[in-house]
């Protein structure tokens, strides 16, 4: 639905609110979307006790619409996941990365000469300055793969002055071939970026782009190549990483996504922006969900212990991670893929060992009526960690293979915020609870109150605190 079909449909449907503080009745439009009915929450700013509005408290956003998109669409309920109107399962089976990526940020799948234009375009971007490759190598030898890729995104908006509204002026996102230049500019060097990391992590020099390969197969190969004249992923395993690569494009609005917007609402630059919001899939509740699952999976340790560890889920005692979803209350779309992509991996690779653990956890959770009436079932986070494993990948590059894909998701966003007239800068509203008006007090009249300052302290500081200082 159109956003002027939406609001003629207002005139239809409205809420009916009176407020008993005061006896004042307002009538609130009711929009109607595919996704969800929804009121305009100023709106009830009309409401006034004692001068002051009513307003909305929502911690975590757990009921709150902040934009209009045509990105993505989820209904949770009976386990539906499209992009820009398409169906995941048919992306993952008929698509590529790059023309999935090319579908989020512009809309629609590009014709057979605007796809190759797409492609030419990401390859000439993979290789990053050589400023921003030294400094990568300055990190610690260990140094945690995202902490780098966010750091090094960050920095690279240092390289380009020109463009960065702080510097440039507020309007030059305005133009659009400095957008899309910024696109093919982070799309294209985040592989690059993300296997320099895992390469600095294992003591390795970084590899060169190749430059007549995919974008996931040139990945691959900036990761493993060594000193082989000639090196070429396994067919099946690109494909594989392709397709989990597609899953994880997007995902509408999840903290880091929301992020994007967040940020951008201020004007800062894309580059900022981003690195921003991979610092929000850097944490364990977001991007580092599926290395849970793995720790999970790992204390379980045998088939013969799921009954108990079950057992230990029902009574509280231990998180059952990889199940239930924030927004899916059916089975999880993406996980279904997951789980096929799985078995052809491990006809390559050979079967992970906590592959049949996770199949029988999955079994029996999904027939046990205590995680039924609960809607807790798989998501994508519980075999795609199983498959990282399989394909090699340390744990600390779990969020670097989550970030890779997000991005394409992330600058659709990004996009489309700069297009949309409805959005100002964000600024969340609180409920203060602290101390009425009072003056200051001297220090020397001040009471003092049990605050606790302690910090750890190393065994190096102990045993420096037991000398004697002069």
């Amino acid at each position: 639905m159109n956003r002027l079909a939406l609001y003629a449909n207002q005139l239809a449907h409205h809420l009916t609110i009176t407020d008993n503080r005061t006896g004042k009745t307002i009538e609130v439009p009711i929009s109607t979307s595919r996704e969800s009915d929804f009121i305009h929450a100023t709106k009830l700013g009309a409401l006034q006790h004692q001068g002051q509005p009513l307003r909305v408290y929502d911690p975590g956003y757990m009921n709150t619409i902040c934009c209009t998109s045509k990105i993505s669409y989820i209904d949770g309920d009976k386990g539906i996941l499209e992009y820009r109107g398409i169906p995941i399962e048919e992306l993952a089976e008929k698509s590529t990365f790059v023309e999935v990526a090319y579908l989020l940020i512009n809309g629609e799948l590009p014709s057979k000469s605007q796809l190759q234009e797409w492609d030419e375009k990401l390859r000439k971007h993979t290789f990053i300055h050589t400023d921003a490759s030294q400094m990568m190598k300055s990190f610690r030898y260990d140094a945690h793969p995202m902490g780098m890729l966010i750091s090094t995104l960050a920095a690279i908006s240092t390289f380009h002055p020109e463009v960065n509204p702080a510097l440039a002026g507020e309007g030059v996102y305005k133009n659009k071939d400095i957008v899309n230049k910024q696109i093919y500019r982070i799309l294209g060097s985040l592989p690059t970026i993300a296997s320099n990391s895992f390469r600095n992590r294992i003591g390795r020099e970084h590899n060169m782009p190749h430059e007549n390969m995919s974008y996931v197969e040139n990945f691959l190969y900036m990761l493993d190549k060594l000193n082989e004249k000639e090196y070429k992923p396994h067919p099946k395993i690109t494909r594989a990483l392709e397709v989990l690569f597609i899953l994880h494009a997007e995902h509408e609005l999840n903290c880091s996504t929301a992020f994007v917007r967040h940020l951008s609402s201020s004007g800062v630059d894309i580059y900022t922006a981003i690195a921003g919001a991979a610092g929000a899939l850097y944490g364990p509740k977001h991007g580092g969900a599926n290395e849970a699952v793995l720790r999970m999976l790992e204390e379980i340790g045998d088939l013969k212990n799921i009954p108990q560890f079950i057992k230990d889920v029902k009574d509280r005692k231990k998180l059952l991670m990889g199940f239930g979803h924030r927004v899916y209350k059916n089975y999880d779309p993406r996980a279904k893929i997951v789980k096929q992509i799985a078995y052809q991996v491990f006809e390559i690779t050979g079967k992970e060992p906590l592959i049949e653990i996770a199949i029988e956890l999955e079994k029996i959770a999904l027939s046990d009526p205590y995680f039924i009436q609960r809607k807790l079932y798989p998501n994508v986070d519980f075999y795609s960690g199983v498959i990282y494993r399989a394909l090699g990948f340390p744990t600390d590059m779990f969020p670097v293979l989550f970030t890779i894909p997000r991005v394409a998701g992330w600058l659709a966003h990004w996009k489309e915020y700069l297009n949309d007239k409805e959005n100002n800068i964000v600024r969340p509203r609180q409920n203060y609870v602290g101390p009425e008006k009072r003056n200051y007090v001297t220090v020397e009249q001040r009471k003092e109150f049990p605050i606790y300052l302690e910090s750890n302290k190393s065994s190096r500081q102990k045993r420096r605190e037991t000398a004697t200082l002069s």
